[in-house]
């Protein structure tokens, strides 16, 4: 298969599939035509080159490749609908920004750091949209459930992995680490204390 018509494969099969596609489903999908790992990314690179100065671009988000709009034309994209994007809440912002960047992490975590509960409805809109989902259990009593955010996370924000998103605040590190020295001098003083009855 000729670069050009392989572009054009490419391209039509990222437009139709819908959702992101990586590496190794294109190589699937393109196997009969015998490409090369290495002639995919060029093609791919290529692609992204060409959609550069246009309206779409092609990004890789955290599960794959796919067409976008650009970021700076979404209030006139938005304008096609009727209805508004849903607003969410501080509390479920907040919420979510400490799954993002404490993962995995269970509601009592979540609860001590804002100081207040949270709601069952927060926990439950953030599974509902896909960007949260349960990785496991701590093993502790109760055994809570631990949260962390998913590829869909990503993919809604246009990042490839965590480690795109924005640095925290030093003022908000310096509490947390704050919060974290106080929370170890009580483990401690309640280890000292329980050593202290045996």
């Amino acid at each position: 298969m000729q670069t050009h018509q392989l572009k054009q494969t490419i391209e039509a099969l990222l437009f139709a599939a819908g959702t992101p596609l990586n590496l190794n489903q294109l190589m699937e999908v393109l196997e009969p035509e015998q490409i090369s790992r290495q002639q995919l990314k060029q093609v791919l690179s290529e692609l992204q080159q060409d959609y550069a100065e246009r309206g779409i671009t092609l990004v890789e988000v955290a599960s794959g490749y796919r067409f976008q709009t650009r970021a700076e034309l979404g209030d006139i994209i938005a304008r096609l609908w009727q209805e508004k994007p849903p607003k969410y809440s501080q509390a479920l912002l907040e919420t979510l920004a400490l799954i993002a960047y404490r993962q995995p992490i269970t509601r009592g975590d979540i609860e001590e750091v804002r100081g207040v509960s949270v709601s069952s409805q927060i926990m439950k809109t953030l599974q509902e949209r896909g960007w949260i989902k349960v990785v496991g259990h701590r093993e502790v009593p109760g055994r809570p459930q631990l949260y962390a955010t998913t590829a869909t996370f990503l993919d809604d924000l246009s990042l490839q992995d965590l480690s795109e998103l924005p640095e925290i605040p030093a003022v908000a590190t310096a509490a947390d680490d704050s919060a974290q020295s106080a929370h170890v001098t009580a483990a401690t003083a309640t280890t000292e204390e329980s050593q202290v009855h045996e």
